[in-house]
């Protein structure tokens, strides 16, 4: 929902609020190298494999505070490709991510006495495991990362007179590190941030980390997540190697990328990094999704489209949007409320007038019949009224964050709410039963966390005014309308460090919870506030599991490290400009890499309008987001795709291909689920030899082997896409093929209802036949269509399907509602030979899902082939299958080149089960 609209509003607040305090509270530019470090004065080995040591401050210096005197480091290498080294205060506890939330194993026990172990050695010392290497030196305390196998340093905070960065700094609200890079190293992640400059980091833009509700269309500003965690990608000599870096700290945090260096700055909590080896950019998110938790298994209609918007006033106009739909014949499986349903903006209610119960359980009952679903939003601000039974029952269960011992009073649109405590785990199980009487209320199919940075339209300490209402009903919401002074007496409203919050260095607790504020156990907001959306994550993801043990859907705005786990991510309040069409793709390619692969932008722009040609384009792009859905502000006209007849021709073609394109979206979801592989990647993840391909932020893979090249420029009707080497062809036209001699840029024609996608040699790409709900789509026969190198004698291909009760928690086999298919497929001098190994058949064979046709694209020789053989019987005339070739184009012919043609091969009439191994082959004329 939107929350930052009226920006200029917000930013007319800002000034007013910072001039009232004085000014903006940026620090005085502070020497660029504070202290000098520490010294490693003891170190031993542990009993599980790592080893501890423990460090003494040199020089003690008052900048950002007193330095903590004494740390301790642990180092072990957990598994055979992650490394973890955390250094903490020696001597006294400090705050970390909750080890419940982000399960762990737990770094030795603080000792009391220090520098009682053995002697260090003088000189640089190397811990060894199988991938990584890490060596310390003892004085001035630094360490560094090697990757074993040649050698490359991947980490080293060691600092030298002519660099621009100081040595480790460890006090209680200021920490420091650095790391060297060499120059052609090339970053990605640390988000969550709209990067005009594409997916790669780009040398001294702002890198804040600190979850805030401030619009997308703002760049280079801290947003809703915060995801400490970068990939670096390097080649040198025509080899890549990636590797992936995590700080865990919840902590806000300033990261100041240089392109030769990279540091850190944290305004509290400890160091806590996590090395990936890799070497392959799979293997890194493959290695992070394993620590910070696999991706959650989504439905399979989540993968279908999705409608929303804020402003659905009533129940009519909902029934109006889905019949509309279906008049225009797009494809729609969810329809979405935002705050529209609820009575006085409260979550867990029905506006009794607008959306009638008994009229909202007869649509939803007609829509769950034809397999239509129903998404809710929920903020999870709670509304200050004594009458409202979710906030009489929080109350009297005592869930809510405290401020002075009373719970902190904030406004969002229900107008003054408390924020819940998902820290204490009362607060999980009221938050669960509340989901429970509204799912007896109304039977929702999943759940829109928003507004969970948390967002709160005051800052500062706040009351309810007396005489006076508030809010006021009439004018924006987002007004703050409670009496409110400004808490700056402590040092956790006001941290000696300011990081760069929102992009101009605003009070930490500006338009959010106070950062005194507190949770369970006295946990302070200051050191937790980044984790409030996870939290609330995980505690509507137990709510939603417990209700009838289906899958859980949850879509959530604010995310942080191991959110994947829980939920769908998108990219929020974006702008209905080409601009902001082009830096979609940028936010979602970095949340696969985040393990947050079920991840899209509102399509067409979230306000204020979007014209006509760019939503035509937009859904192009959008029909191919893993998350895909339209949503619009309640301040723009309606942009539901059927509104121009272009834009529904565009979402016919493109939406089409989408829910053609479902098993093999579901497979990759699959993938996701069991080894974090994104749905969405950049093209590096299948080409990391390929340079060229290391900053395209244009376009995008789905999986290993589709390529979708969309235009993303007003007036446009081609599109130049670089073509990774090897052949290409594509999805809406098989005939129309591509070979790129080691890559190149190819033009494109691209009128406006085309959207050129493209599928990769040596793929297996399973499909069906589409439809206007998935759950029909998915009952459709099935079509394998095998992508060999064009025109070459040899070749193999292979492809994967995975099938299963998309009801089930769980996204396995062995269940006995699961099938798991690998296709193969060789060419050997004219022999052509397709086959499928199955795993666990029963599922996919009681269903009765069957391979109806197998396209066999870039063969070489006549058009006449010998006798067909399906599972080594023959095919005879007058069977009905078919079988057919036709010749194939190549775009991208140049002179003096060899314009030998390749072959399109089709069978169609088969009836193969898709649950039971089969064996097809022929003989090309030569």
């Amino acid at each position: 929902m939107l929350s930052s609209f009226s920006i200029w509003f917000n930013s007319l607040c800002l000034l007013v609020f910072l001039l009232c305090i004085g000014g903006v509270l940026s620090s005085s530019d502070p020497p660029s190298k504070i202290g000098k470090g520490y010294r490693l004065i003891s170190v031993e080995e542990t009993s599980d494999g790592g080893i501890v040591g423990h460090l003494q401050v040199k020089q003690n210096n008052q900048i950002y505070g007193p330095d903590i005197s004494y740390l301790q480091i642990f180092v072990k290498h957990e598994t055979d490709d992650r490394l973890r080294v955390h250094i903490t205060d020696a001597e006294k506890q400090r705050w970390e991510v909750p080890y419940n939330l982000l399960p762990r194993e737990q770094p030795p026990k603080l000792k009391q006495t220090i520098g009682r172990s053995r002697k260090i050695p003088i000189s640089v010392s190397e811990f060894s495991g199988n991938e990584l290497i890490f060596s310390y030196t003892a004085d001035p305390f630094s360490f560094a990362v090697k990757r074993k196998s040649n050698g490359q340093t991947l980490f080293n905070s060691s600092s030298d007179q002519s660099d621009p960065f100081g040595q480790m700094v460890f006090k209680d609200q200021y920490l420091e590190i650095s790391t060297k890079l060499p120059k052609d190293a090339s970053l990605y992640g640390l988000g969550e941030i709209t990067q005009p400059h594409g997916i790669k980091l780009y040398p001294n833009d702002p890198y804040t980390l600190y979850t805030t509700d401030v619009s997308a269309i703002n760049l280079n500003t801290d947003l809703y997540g915060s995801h400490p965690v970068y990939m670096d990608l390097r080649n040198v000599d025509g080899e890549a190697n990636a590797h992936g870096v995590l700080l865990l700290n919840s902590n806000g945090m300033d990261v100041f990328y240089k392109g030769t260096s990279l540091t850190y700055k944290v305004i509290g909590g400890v160091f806590d990094f996590y090395f990936f080896a890799g070497p392959t950019p799979l293997a890194v998110v493959d290695q992070y999704t394993a620590f910070v938790g696999r991706p959650a298994a989504m439905p399979y209609w989540s993968l279908g489209f999705h409608q929303c918007r804020w402003g659905y006033h009533n129940l009519s106009v909902v029934e109006d949007v889905v019949d509309n739909y279906k008049k225009a014949k797009i494809p729609l499986d969810v329809i979405w409320n935002d705050d529209d349903h609820m009575d006085g903006h409260k979550d867990f209610t029905l506006n009794p007038h607008n959306y009638p119960r008994p009229k909202l359980l007869a649509f939803l009952e007609k829509i769950h019949n034809i397999g239509m679903k129903y998404i809710v939003i929920i903020d999870p601000g709670i509304g200050v009224n004594s009458t409202y039974g979710v906030y009489q029952r929080g109350m009297a269960n005592d869930v809510f964050i405290k401020y002075e011992g009373e719970p902190y009073l904030a406004q969002v649109w229900p107008g003054a709410v408390h924020f819940p405590d998902f820290l204490n785990p009362t607060t999980i199980s009221w938050w669960g039963d509340e989901i429970r009487r509204f799912h007896e209320l109304v039977p929702v199919d999943g759940l829109w966390i928003d507004m969970n940075e948390a967002s709160n339209f005051c800052s500062g300490l706040c009351k309810i005014p007396k005489g006076k209402q508030c809010p006021t009903g009439t004018g924006p919401g987002w007004i703050c309308c409670l009496d409110c002074k400004n808490i700056t007496k402590t040092r956790w409203d006001d941290p000696p460090y300011k990081i760069n919050a929102s992009g101009l260095q605003v009070p930490i607790g500006f338009k959010t919870i106070a950062t005194s504020a507190y949770h369970y156990n006295g946990v302070l907001e200051y050191d937790a506030h980044s984790l409030y959306g996870f939290s609330q994550t995980i505690a509507t993801h137990k709510g939603l599991q417990d209700l009838e043990g289906k899958r859980p859907f949850i879509l959530s705005r604010s995310t942080f490290v191991g959110s994947g786990k829980y939920a769908a991510h998108w990219t929020g309040d974006n702008k209905g400009t080409w601009e902001d069409l082009k830096y979609s793709i940028s936010t979602v390619l970095n949340f696969g890499i985040f393990g947050v692969p079920m991840v899209g932008s509102d399509i067409c722009g979230f306000y204020p309008a979007p014209t006509e040609e760019l939503c035509n384009r937009w859904i192009e792009v959008g029909a191919f987001y893993p998350f895909s859905r339209d949503h619009a502000n309640y301040y723009s006209p309606r942009q539901e795709l059927y509104q121009w007849e272009s834009v529904a021709e565009s979402a016919r073609n493109a939406l089409g291909m989408r829910y053609k394109l479902l098993p093999y979206l579901y497979t990759l979801n699959y993938e996701a689920h069991i080894s974090g592989a994104p749905i969405a990647r950049p093209l590096f993840f299948s080409f990391p030899n390929y340079t060229q391909c290391y900053d395209l932020s244009t376009q995008f893979l789905l999986g290993s082997s589709v390529m979708v090249s969309p235009v993303l420029e007003q007036g446009k009707t081609e599109v130049k896409a670089l073509f990774p080497p090897g052949s290409w062809y594509s999805l809406f036209d098989m005939a129309q093929s591509i070979v790129s001699k080691g890559g190149q840029y190819v033009t494109l024609d691209a009128p406006l209802h085309v959207v050129n996608v493209h599928l990769y040699q040596n793929t297996i790409l399973p499909m069906q036949q589409g439809g206007l709900i998935s759950k029909e789509a998915r009952m459709t026969p099935f079509s394998l269509t095998v992508a060999f190198p064009a025109g070459a004698d040899g070749g193999q291909a292979k492809g994967k399907l995975f099938l299963d009760d998309d009801e089930l928690p769980e996204m396995k086999l062995g269940n006995g509602y699961s099938t798991y298919v690998d296709f193969y497929a060789t060419v050997n001098q004219g022999a052509v030979k397709v086959w499928s190994n199955v795993q666990e058949s029963k599922f996919a064979l009681n269903k009765g899902w069957y391979i109806e046709k197998i396209s066999v694209l870039g063969l070489s020789g006549s058009a006449q082939a010998s006798t067909l053989e399906v599972d080594g019987n023959p095919v005879n005339d007058v069977s009905k299958i078919e079988f057919s070739s036709s010749e194939q184009n190549r775009l991208n012919v140049l002179e003096g080149e060899n314009k030998q043609k390749s072959l399109m091969v089709e069978v169609k009439g088969l009836e193969l089960p898709v649950g039971k191994n089969f064996a097809m082959s022929w003989k090309m004329g030569i």
